[in-house]
């Protein structure tokens, strides 16, 4: 059973504001479905050797790298650009 509320915007009004409901399952069907599953195929193990979960490390030391990864860029870029005459005006003075 659920029940719910909608409410009109201005340009579309709602007549049934309140409705109430009840879903029914066919659980013969269901279980013949979920019968038919396969298992979601494992993509990224943040298991250790240990059996730790390293999920949380691995996504900090990837965050890291990126943001480092990015601040190269901009110094490479910065620094390229710098180099160039036909650029150089791109950069403030100081």
């Amino acid at each position: 059973m659920f029940v719910g509320s909608v409410s009109d915007n201005f340009k579309e009004r709602i007549e049934q504001k309140i409705f109430h409901a009840e879903i029914l399952v066919d659980s013969a069907k269901v279980d013949a479905e979920m019968k038919r599953y396969e298992p979601i195929p494992v993509i990224a193990d943040f298991t250790d050797a240990n059996g730790n979960d390293t999920m949380e490390q691995t996504i900090r030391d990837n965050y890291n790298r990126i943001k480092d990864e990015v601040k190269q860029i901009v110094r490479d870029e910065l620094e390229r650009i710098k180099n160039d005459p036909a650029l150089q005006h791109l950069l403030q003075q100081k």
